[in-house]
């Protein structure tokens, strides 16, 4: 018999953390707290908050934000006045927290490798370019990680936290050149970057005592380039109300899903 999200503890208290693949930028509608972070009222953590019944919910997750910007101020645009961190409390008890994309440059990565398969379609520019350095840089975020958990950790003792890896961006080959200009060589270098960003997100939750969530087990086919109906990450030309590259209401509805349904049952690795 499969759980049901109603069959999950009843949390009274929860906190979202996170980058914008938390905060659901360009979906509606936008939250105004601040409008500078680009927070969905149908983000992931929103989705959650409504499947659970709580009612006592921060989102402070922002556009933009880095791992620094859970213990430190975000400034600049994206950015927020306070540290995502001060959002918890001794009486939180439902954490959930999405971060490291922006720690080893996606923005940068993504333009990057769009703007070089544009001239080299078949071939593999992006992987020529970067080499084991998306690789290390994904190694050096690790310890980042774990601090924002030992963060968390040491502000909210007694909370569930539920660490959340990134929905799948692309398919596993090919791509789909010239509406994602993402060189064919490079789709699966990408691809596996991807899984290693999650691996390592994966290794510091079960480090840390905290669950472990991945989106990119799910989301096979509802990539980039899927149908406009199928797909729950944009491309670079979204087809619906998203940020390009980032996920859509489908996407986010998704990923609340499955975590409700983790929360309820016994697939919550690390917990």
């Amino acid at each position: 018999m499969v759980p049901t999200a109603s069959a999950a503890p009843q949390y009274r208290n929860y906190v979202s953390l996170g980058d914008s693949f938390v905060s659901g930028p360009f979906i509606p509608l936008q939250r105004l707290d601040p409008l500078s972070c680009f927070k969905s009222t149908q983000n992931y953590p929103s989705v959650l908050a409504r499947k659970l019944g709580i009612t006592n919910f921060t989102d402070i997750s922002c556009g933009g934000a880095q791992t620094k910007d859970m213990a430190g101020v975000q400034t600049g645009f994206p950015g927020q006045s306070v540290p995502q961190l001060s959002a918890l409390k001794p009486g939180t008890d439902l954490v959930t927290v999405s971060i490291g994309g922006n720690d080893i440059g996606f923005s940068e990565i993504i333009t990057t490798c769009a703007s070089r398969g544009l001239t080299d379609p078949h071939g593999a520019p992006c992987k020529a370019l970067y080499g084991d350095e998306l690789a290390q840089r994904i190694n050096a975020t690790a310890p980042k990680v774990a601090d924002v958990l030992k963060g968390i950790k040491q502000r909210s003792p007694n909370a569930r936290v539920v660490v959340v890896g990134y929905l799948r961006i692309l398919p596993p080959s090919q791509g789909c050149w010239p509406l994602v200009p993402i060189a064919s060589g490079d789709v699966p270098y990408l691809d596996d970057m991807q899984k290693l960003l999650n691996g390592m997100l994966a290794a510091q939750a079960k480090a840390a005592g905290a669950g472990w969530v991945n989106p990119y087990d799910i989301s096979l086919g509802r990539d980039v380039c899927a149908a406009p109906w199928d797909k729950w990450v944009e491309g670079l030309i979204p087809t619906r109300l998203a940020f390009p590259v980032h996920p859509n209401a489908s996407g986010m509805a998704a990923v609340g899903k499955q975590v409700a349904a983790a929360l309820a049952g016994t697939e919550l690795a690390g917990v």
